[in-house]
């Protein structure tokens, strides 16, 4: 049976009314816990362990647990290194696909991925995630030691740095320490001269 949109086609019936899914947007299939849709069961199935915890599914080279199995099949090309999805343009190889669909849009200019409230576009689903943040306040990174809350990652990694004696970042004229790449930058001032603010 061949699907009237796009024509492809499915031994089932039940895998082309799924398919048309695709099409329609619908996701019937709810989480009780978040509210996210899918579009079938065996979606909502492995959607499943994000809230239970469970990780199933193990890295045999460093014992990761995983709650998705193609999340583990992703991580292990971190140990191997391969990167068996290349882009056409660029030759450029990527450990999963939709690394590669991201950087194609590189090439390509497209910024599919749209704010309701402010109409900035991006390229990736993540980012417009994490854009979303300036609008809702959402700030889901807490540092432990202190309680302060950051809408990204890279944001609570440089604030801990001041809680811990780590000093990742050298002055190459001289040598000293510091915690952020900020720091390091007004102290090289000091060498270079330079007097950026008139």
């Amino acid at each position: 049976m061949a699907a009237p949109t796009c024509g492809k086609s499915f031994s089932r019936s039940s895998g082309l009314w799924e398919h048309r899914r695709v099409h329609s947007g619908e996701r019937p299939f709810t989480c009780s816990d978040c509210g996210k849709g899918f579009k079938s069961s065996m979606h909502l199935r492995v959607h499943r362990p994000v809230h239970t915890g469970e990780r199933p599914y193990t890295c045999g080279d460093c014992g990761k647990g995983f709650a998705q199995s193609n999340n583990l099949l992703k991580h292990q090309h971190t140990h191997t290194g391969e990167r068996p999805y290349a882009c056409a343009e660029c030759d450029k190889g990527f450990s999963c696909s939709n690394q590669l669909l991201s950087h194609q849009r590189v090439h390509s200019g497209k910024r599919p991925f749209v704010c309701s409230d402010c109409g900035q576009d991006f390229k990736g689903a993540q980012e417009l995630k994490t854009h979303r943040r300036v609008h809702t306040g959402d700030k889901p990174y807490v540092c432990s030691t202190c309680g302060k809350s950051f809408a990204r990652s890279s944001g609570l990694w440089r604030h801990q740095q001041v809680h811990g004696s780590e000093r990742p970042f050298s002055c190459s004229d001289c040598g000293k320490g510091f915690k952020s790449s900020t720091n390091l930058t007004v102290h090289r001032r000091l060498h270079t001269k330079e007097r950026p603010y008139t």
